[in-house]
């Protein structure tokens, strides 16, 4: 309740006659019937019709998923990596903590390497299969494996034409079995 002065010759009981007490909780006692205060939809929301039209991500969604899932993927193989070449680094006159700051450097030191290599591969990928995209205005199977072969080729671009056509026939086909297997999956596994 908010304080009101009263003037001096009014008694607290003329005060309050005319006025109630205000209780902020007086109308929650009905949330206790409700499942659930707010109703969301289970649907996306979209701000222009054609999102809603559009089966695929768009290119920046596209590069921050490829990049994001390449590097946490070759962070995550390069500790696994960097612990194993850690523990075997461990010599019998160590102590704890000189053991444990060879494992946590080999880890950290292989984890960032791969991440940082699997993270530009897929960003290449991304720009190349978004390029795709765009360029030919169909959204398919040979997009993905165009740009896999782009990505090995680009990759090892610099280690000599031979190195970069072996790389980019890996990429395709490592793309294709990608895309092979998740179809299969689609199929076969109601998701």
């Amino acid at each position: 309740m908010t304080y009101q002065p009263r003037a001096p010759n009014q008694s607290a009981d003329e005060n309050n006659t005319n006025r109630r007490l205000y209780n902020p909780y007086q109308d929650l006692h009905h949330l206790h019937s409700k499942p659930s205060i707010y109703q969301l939809p289970s649907s996306p929301e979209f701000l222009f019709q054609e999102e809603s039209q559009a089966q695929r991500r768009s290119w920046g969604e596209n590069l921050t998923y490829y990049t994001g899932i390449g590097y946490l993927a070759g962070a995550s193989a390069g500790a696994a990596k960097g612990f194993s070449s850690g523990i075997k680094s461990i010599e019998p006159t160590d102590t704890l903590k000189l053991k444990i700051n060879r494992i946590l450097n080999g880890s950290g030191h292989a984890g960032r390497q791969i991440g940082n290599r699997c993270g530009i591969i897929g960003l290449l990928f991304a720009g190349l299969e978004s390029g795709m995209v765009a360029v030919r205005d169909t959204d398919d199977v040979i997009n993905s494996v165009v740009a896999g072969l782009g990505t090995g080729a680009l990759y090892k671009a610099a280690a000599g034409v031979r190195s970069a056509a072996v790389a980019g026939a890996i990429g395709g086909v490592v793309v294709g079995l990608a895309v092979t297997g998740k179809q299969v999956v689609k199929r076969y596994i109601p998701i």
